[in-house]
């Protein structure tokens, strides 16, 4: 564990067992994205649920926004609150058991049909994503107090290629059941209900090691003992958005955010369903897809969280929305499933790496004294950003008859925004102004 934790990225007093227990929850709650989100959910909801119809991906893509839409319009609030009293780990734990349940809950979808069919199964897709946003938003702002600054990519690096690997672990699992269930001619609605219970279990018991390993470092505000529990929370939220404009790199980091992340989140959301309905894999491969893209996607988070720390998280951040943008292009034109390969070969490595880079920028620029709550507008960023991405490609989806390539191929519009918005951003002015707490 020294060898992979190097001392140096760390805080004064910050064991490498926290740390490791820190990246353990990216383990644990990243089989939902890979599982549920991305690889077999997904595709089931769309060919299965809602039996193939044109407005399917949107129908799926509109659930997942009113849960993004949930956390964007609370999660300020609830970091402002975890701020004031320290109470990070425990709404963490919280959060945790409500996606393992609602998760878990997946498995009865297929026992309904019809309209009500969609309803329960959008409903549990609501319920399950809103509180893993929670809990992805308030495991991100714990980072500052395990991490140096200049060691900010490496750590994030970690815990995203943590990520990569546990969603590999619950994604091999599921696909492994797959394979034996269709051996055996059993049909999706006998199989999908299996992999989100196994998806459960795995995020529950991994989760187990980040509430072992894992302390709160921060102290609670005495402001915050002698107010009543929401005043607080929601004064100190409006306090927060006032003062956040005056942090102008951390305000543009947040518009560049919603923009590439807004590309990102169709990738997570929508590569299953573009490479079944459109390229035309079948389940098994769609899931081998994407535990492939997963072992790039740990290489990209891990490997570039070196990277990012020598040429600068900015530097790192262009290289890969440039590569995002090659991504839509090609799987816009490729017609067969090996060139489908190349782009979600190329969005894996982009993935990892765009996203480690955004969340370590995002540390960087946050004042030290407040971090979960601008980690919660970090949070209400990138929430917004996955409604704007997947509603426009199922719009796009449904407006054209279900033509998905020209969906996937304005996707990139969102990536070459973010570049150009990216370009004006001073690293050094933002971390300095961070410091002295003041834009």
């Amino acid at each position: 564990m020294a060898a992979l934790f190097p001392s140096s990225a760390l805080n004064t007093g910050v064991r490498k067992r926290e740390v490791f227990g820190w990246a353990m929850y990216d383990f644990a709650n990243s089989g939902y994205t890979t599982v549920v989100i991305t690889a077999v959910f997904a595709a089931y909801f769309v060919g299965g649920i809602a039996k193939g119809a044109p407005w399917g991906p949107f129908a799926w893509t509109v659930a997942l926004s009113i849960s993004y839409a949930i956390v964007m319009f609370t999660m300020p609030a609830i970091g402002a609150w975890a701020d004031l009293r320290a109470a990070k780990k425990r709404l963490l734990a919280i959060t945790t058991v409500g996606c393992v349940i609602g998760t878990a809950a997946l498995a009865l979808s297929p026992r309904f049909s019809g309209a009500t069919g969609v309803a329960v199964a959008m409903l549990l897709i609501v319920v399950s994503n809103t509180f893993y946003s929670y809990g992805e938003s308030l495991t991100g702002a714990f980072l500052p107090e395990l991490a140096t600054p200049e060691g900010m990519g490496k750590v994030s690096g970690w815990g995203w290629a943590f990520g990569y690997v546990g969603g590999m672990l619950a994604l091999g699992l599921c696909l492994a059941y797959v394979l034996w269930s269709q051996a055996r001619g059993l049909p999706a609605s006998h199989f999908v209900p299996v992999t989100m219970l196994i998806t459960a279990a795995i995020y529950g018991t991994a989760a187990c090691a980040t509430f072992a390993l894992l302390p709160e470092r921060a102290k609670p505000s005495a402001q915050a003992l002698g107010e009543a529990k929401a005043p607080g929370a929601w004064q100190q939220l409006r306090s927060t958005f006032r003062q956040a404009r005056a942090y102008r790199d951390f305000m543009t980091l947040l518009a560049c955010t919603v923009c590439y992340q807004g590309g990102v989140a169709v990738a997570i959301t929508l590569a299953a369903i573009y490479a079944e309905q459109v390229i035309g894999f079948v389940a098994s491969e769609t899931m081998v897809l994407i535990f492939v893209l997963n072992i790039a996607a740990a290489l990209g988070a891990f490997g570039f969280g070196y990277v990012q720390d020598r040429i600068g998280h900015k530097t790192s951040l262009a290289v890969t929305l440039v590569a995002w943008i090659a991504v839509c292009v090609i799987a816009a034109l490729v017609t067969t499933k090996s060139g489908f390969w190349w782009a979600a070969a190329i969005a894996g490595l982009a993935m990892g790496s765009s996203q480690s880079a955004g969340r370590a920028m995002t540390g960087y620029f946050a004042p030290p004294a407040q971090m979960a709550e601008f980690f919660g507008l970090w949070s209400f960023a990138t929430r917004l950003a996955s409604i704007v991405g997947p509603l426009a490609y199922g719009a796009v989806t449904w407006l054209t008859a279900g033509n998905q390539r020209i969906a996937i191929l304005s996707t990139a519009v969102l990536f070459v925004a973010g570049l150009l918005l990216l370009w004006p951003i001073d690293v050094r002015r933002g971390r300095e102004a961070a410091l002295r707490g003041q834009g």
